[in-house]
């Protein structure tokens, strides 16, 4: 009797376990969480204040691959969005990924919602449904923050998103989805998406700013040294973008260094830099290849032809995601905050530039050095340099405070090759391996110098208030606090 009943009990079990195997990927395509199919109770405050939350664990178990896929997609068509670079496009970068980040919130393990810590942003736990496959809804919520924050796309670029989406659903659309889940899943997504854009539209001055990014209004001040225009379309470009929201880090929170005393004199320390800045970007031009290719490498100068600054580092990013092969609410974790990092980045760095407004090297180059001086980057586009002061460095400030998120997420030992810009015929874009994330922003600050546009003390300036962002960006805490 005894081994009967044991052999009766082992093939109840067995039973159990292929009928559990058999449905649980049915329950999970429906918002079901390991915890309720194992009956284990689920306390603790969910996304968005919830306590008692269905889907709660289901995105942590899920792959990376829609949101690779988007954000290959926001690369595609991010070049192409003309009058944005970098300010607009780092602002854009934040509140997609913030959508991104909120709409499958709710299903994350050990995350909080960023409602409480963003005054104004409102997402109603009301109109959350008890069940969400979160792949269909934050594609319907990708599709339409990129639709808005992508400004000026050419048609094709615009349509390409919603021919995206409608490929992504069909891809990621289960056989075991009920017609329900699916269509209160697209909601919540468009939902969610609503929610983010309205909030980004009560940033007055950053909505006003995007639709004339060189404001007539604008003239600058003068004095030696001094960064100007010499033609219209050189003018200032988002001289009031301090104003803007910052989501993490404000301008009072960051410093600043007094650049280098302006001299005209050779032998003094300005001069010096100037001097450096003419020998390097010539010696890229004529006799070193490899700064030649580390300053077309890092360039992201262009549209239509390259991702600006701010998205090369969500290239990086989705590149890391991949690598090291990050869940997806591991993945939309590292995106909101590198989004904010490249946000408040351009906002401390743009408040600087226009405090100090040191002008670019060609121009004193011109005037005390060689009169026929010709910056590398001039070749790929129609302006010698930037329209902007040159202190301290956007590439640098962007380069860093995108580092210092990848150091914190990954430790700062890596062996990663960047391939942004594999392929490239029109300028150096062969892929660079890095064995630090430090290095690799160190490379792309001073790729500034051969390219011609920037001195070492906009560089090294940039380089620091990066990491001063990225450090109070890392701060801000996205994980619960343990019970």
């Amino acid at each position: 009797m005894k081994t009967s009943y044991v052999k009766t009990i082992f093939l109840l079990l067995i039973t159990g376990l292929i009928f559990q195997s058999c449905s649980k990927d049915e329950d999970l395509a429906n918002g079901a969480t390991i915890e309720e199919l194992r009956g284990r109770p689920k306390g603790g405050q969910g996304g968005n204040g919830a306590g008692n939350n269905n889907n709660q664990g289901v995105v942590d178990r899920l792959s990376n691959q829609l949101i690779h896929n988007w954000t290959d997609q926001m690369l595609a068509v991010e070049q192409y969005s003309t009058g944005m670079r970098p300010n607009a496009s780092a602002r854009a970068l934040a509140y997609m990924n913030l959508a991104a980040y909120e709409t499958a919130v709710s299903g994350m393990r050990d995350n909080i919602s960023t409602t409480d810590k963003l005054q104004g942003l409102e997402i109603s736990d009301n109109q959350r449904p008890s069940r969400i496959n979160y792949e269909i809804a934050l594609n319907a919520a990708y599709a339409d923050v990129l639709d808005h924050f992508m400004i000026n796309l050419p048609q094709d670029k615009r349509e390409s998103i919603g021919q995206f989406e409608n490929l992504q659903e069909a891809i990621f659309n289960s056989n075991n989805l009920t017609s329900q889940v699916r269509e209160d899943s697209k909601r919540w997504g468009a939902y969610v998406a609503g929610q983010v854009i309205a909030y980004s539209q009560t940033d007055a001055e950053a909505e006003e700013q995007i639709q004339e990014p060189q404001p007539l209004s604008y003239e600058p001040p003068t004095g030696d040294g001094y960064w100007t225009y010499s033609a219209d379309p050189e003018r200032a470009l988002f001289p009031y973008w301090e104003s803007v929201r910052t989501f993490v880090v404000s301008t009072d929170e960051t410093t600043t260094l007094a650049p280098i005393q302006y001299s005209n004199v050779a032998g003094t320390a300005y001069h010096d830099e100037m001097l450096e800045a003419y020998t390097v970007n010539n010696a890229a031009k004529t006799t070193d290849a490899e700064q030649l290719w580390i300053a077309e490498f890092w360039s992201d100068d262009v549209e239509n032809l390259m991702v600006s600054p701010p998205a090369r580092q969500f290239s990086i990013a989705n590149q890391l995601i991949k690598k090291y092969d990050l869940n997806l609410a591991e993945s939309l974790t590292l995106l909101v905050k590198l989004g904010f990092s490249m946000n408040d980045a351009a906002v401390s760095t743009w408040k600087y530039k226009y405090e100090h407004m040191v002008m670019r090297p060609s121009n004193y180059i011109h005037d005390f050095i060689d009169p026929d001086y010709q910056t590398n980057l001039y070749r790929l586009i129609y302006w010698a340099n930037p329209s902007f002061p040159g202190y301290p460095s956007g590439h640098s400030c962007f380069a860093s405070a995108a580092g210092g998120i990848f150091i914190n997420y990954f430790g700062d030992q890596t062996n990663f090759t960047d391939r942004t810009h594999q392929g490239a015929t029109e300028f150096q874009g062969t892929p660079r391996n890095f064995k630090k994330f430090s290095d690799m922003a160190e490379e792309n600050a001073f790729s500034r110098l051969p390219l011609g546009v920037h001195i070492r003390m906009d560089c090294a300036e940039g380089l620091r208030l990066g990491y001063e962002i990225s450090d109070g960006i890392n701060e801000f805490r996205l994980k619960r606090q343990p019970q």
